[in-house]
């Protein structure tokens, strides 16, 4: 989205929420974004890139619930993590890859902050629909906005401003009436995560302008990593009565990890890998501005996927809420009289 951050998440995606597009308007090898605006074919490529990002990334957080019934948050980034890093390694030498950072302070205090999203969001998607908690994530756009605005004074546009407007409405109708009124906590959760991916896509630009995106993905799985190690040694230490099934997956410390744990978690550092790959080849091929639209299609995967595995529905209000956040995100997206760079909306997403 415009002012937001060169990385890629979402989704990211949802599943890693981190990986960079091209920076400075450009494209594929060096093209301006205009250049690609004529070749449609490239555009729909792109399209079915992010098809593909957003299939993985909807199945596979879909499958956070399984996990979540036999072992916590914490273990669960932990080995995510070390899974991930070993997926990593075999890759990192045959593609050339590189993982050391120009700013190790700058790309560890974004890691932190997007770690602290990523953290908020699965623990999110153990109690609630998946459509609903990327829906709060894809709010990420609308606080890019508003922090730019009254933290760095930047000016927000005509178009922007309805953005804002017509977002935060989407937001009201996604939660529902049961969040509003304060009867649960868990419903506001997502948009908390995505108003902290949102301080991680600033910081991605403000703090780590010249990273790589492996650095990026790196660090951020690093600090998830290191989050998750904390967190099991505290529970270890200090115990807490833990409720059974996923109920438990916040309050849940190390346990044995079952077959069913260990595959679905390499499923999601699987997924992740490809779905960024996925998003990122979108970004090298089509205009950055309609990729970014064609990423809330995670929207109605999501929900697609729900339904498919587990029977779940959506309200109709909360179908018409994800409908105006994605017409946020396309206002969002709309070029602007000044060229700015286009930041992909979510950001992990995973």
């Amino acid at each position: 989205m415009p002012d937001a951050a060169n990385d890629r998440d979402s989704a990211v995606g949802v599943a890693f929420g981190l990986a960079e597009e091209p920076q400075h308007g450009h494209v594929g090898q060096g093209k301006p974004d205009e250049d690609m605006s004529d070749t449609p074919n490239r555009t729909l490529a792109a399209f079915g890139a992010v098809l593909i990002y957003a299939g993985v990334i909807a199945y596979t957080d879909n499958y956070v619930r399984v996990i979540a019934r036999d072992a916590g948050l914490w273990q669960f980034h932990a080995t995510r993590t070390a899974m991930a890093f070993a997926l990593l390694a075999l890759v990192a030498l045959p593609l050339g890859l590189r993982l050391r950072p120009k700013r190790p302070r700058a790309v560890l205090a974004r890691s932190a902050i997007h770690g602290a999203a990523m953290v908020i969001y699965f623990g999110a998607l153990a109690f609630l629909p998946v459509a609903q908690v990327a829906a709060g994530l894809f709010t990420a756009p609308i606080f890019v906005l508003l922090i730019q605005r009254f933290v760095y004074g930047k000016p927000i546009l005509g178009l922007q401003i309805l953005a804002v407007v017509v977002g935060f409405a989407g937001v009201v109708l996604v939660l529902g009436p049961e969040a509003l009124s304060g009867a649960t906590f868990a419903a506001l959760l997502p948009v908390i995560s995505g108003a902290l991916y949102a301080m991680g896509n600033i910081a991605t630009r403000e703090w780590c302008e010249g990273e790589s995106p492996e650095t990026i993905v790196a660090g951020f799985f690093g600090m998830l990593g290191v989050i998750g190690l904390l967190g099991m040694a505290l529970l270890w230490a200090f115990p807490m009565a833990v409720p059974e099934g996923p109920e438990g997956f916040l309050q849940r410390g190390p346990v044995w990890p079952t077959g069913a744990f260990l595959w679905w978690t390499f499923v999601q550092a699987a997924g992740s890998l490809l779905g960024v790959g996925m998003i990122v080849k979108a970004y090298q091929i089509a205009e950055a501005s309609r990729v970014s639209v064609f990423e809330y299609v995670i929207l109605p995967a999501s929900a697609a996927w729900g339904f498919l595995l587990w029977g779940e529905t959506l309200s109709w209000l909360a179908i018409a809420g994800m409908g105006l956040i994605v017409l946020a995100g396309v206002l969002i997206a709309r070029p602007q009289r000044l060229p700015q760079k286009v930041q992909s909306p979510t950001a992990s997403r995973q």
